[in-house]
């Protein structure tokens, strides 16, 4: 990787609590690989002291030969292998995919149960939760039209009910919505306050409507079983996830998100907060290191317990690291 910044207080520790691996295979266009060598080689290019990530479920090598309903677990077993790899130290001292974010279909209701007890038999504790396609857009999103069964879908008594199931068994729901989505979300942690929910990407507002985000937002993070991680403002989502590095920098970035951040950490507080890459998909504004760069800009005049928080206790919390 060549023209990378150099990194802001290298020291300190970050876990990525978003970080996905992929070999993505399309029937037209070019191919877009970023698996363990890809990433050992862009974290090292950063510059950045990562000590651990999470994976976070991306659609990646599902069960060919297995029931519609378990051929998510397939996913898992693919990014346990990386975890394994990462956990042997023979790639250096950060533990990848030391927790993993899988995926299921939680409108399977109650049974949804022998789905996630199938992840967790494959990736004991580093499994922790699940993400499921939730994101709704009336205008599409990556330039494909939104599944319409998508739109109300944390509405619906079956989805709770799978929903439910996860809070048995003491499993997080990662969730990625618009902004426009917030209140459903709203609904769902008044509905199972006693389910741990994460909110990706800071509810990705859309369009000029900002103020029904920030009301949204205020209004979400008075539900203490939630969560928000502070990131994937760098997607492009008006078009196919790019293959190549978007030529950002870190003082255009921050001067561009800090606004979405600092509303989201001044309604969360930094220990419900966490800085997140969502890389590879963020990429397309920037290189992972001046992603980092950019975050640690907006944090800088936070005090220390606060930026250990942003940077790494909240995400070790969360995903019991």
């Amino acid at each position: 990787m060549t023209g990378e910044e150099i990194a802001l207080e290298p020291e300190r520790p970050i876990i990525d609590p978003h970080l996905h691996f992929w070999d993505i295979r399309p029937k037209t266009g070019a191919a877009q690989h970023f698996l363990f060598p890809e990433c050992l080689t862009m974290v090292a290019a950063a510059g950045h002291n990562i000590t651990h990530s999470v994976f976070v479920e991306c659609g990646q090598m599902y069960r060919q030969d297995a029931s519609p309903e378990l051929a998510c677990v397939g996913e898992t077993e693919f990014v346990t292998g990386i975890a394994a790899m990462s956990a042997s130290g023979n790639y250096g001292p950060a533990r990848y995919a030391h927790r993993i974010v899988g995926s299921a279909d939680l409108t399977l209701g109650a049974r949804v149960r022998p789905v996630l007890e199938a992840h967790m038999a494959v990736a004991g504790e580093r499994f922790r939760g699940i993400r499921m396609p939730l994101v709704y857009n009336e205008a599409g999103l990556f330039g494909f039209p939104c599944d319409p069964v998508l739109k109300g879908m944390m509405l619906r008594p079956d989805f709770r009910e799978g929903a439910r199931v996860l809070a048995e068994l003491d499993l997080s729901l990662d969730v990625w919505c618009v902004h426009s989505q917030l209140p459903e979300l709203i609904a769902l942690a008044d509905a199972l306050p006693d389910l741990a929910i994460v909110l990706d990407h800071v509810g990705t507002p859309l369009g000029d409507d900002r103020a029904a985000w920030d009301s949204a937002i205020a209004e979400l993070a008075r539900r203490p079983n939630v969560r928000v991680k502070l990131g994937g403002m760098g997607m492009d989502l008006t078009g196919p996830i790019p293959a190549g590095t978007g030529n950002g920098r870190s003082e255009d970035l921050a001067r561009q998100w800090r606004p979405l951040v600092e509303t989201c950490i001044a309604a969360f507080g930094p220990t419900r907060a966490m800085f997140e890459s969502n890389f590879p998909p963020d990429k397309a504004a920037a290189s992972y290191g001046a992603t980092w760069n950019a975050f640690k800009l907006i944090a800088k005049d936070y005090s220390e317990d606060e930026k250990d928080r942003l940077f790494r206790g909240t995400a070790a919390e969360t995903y019991r690291i």
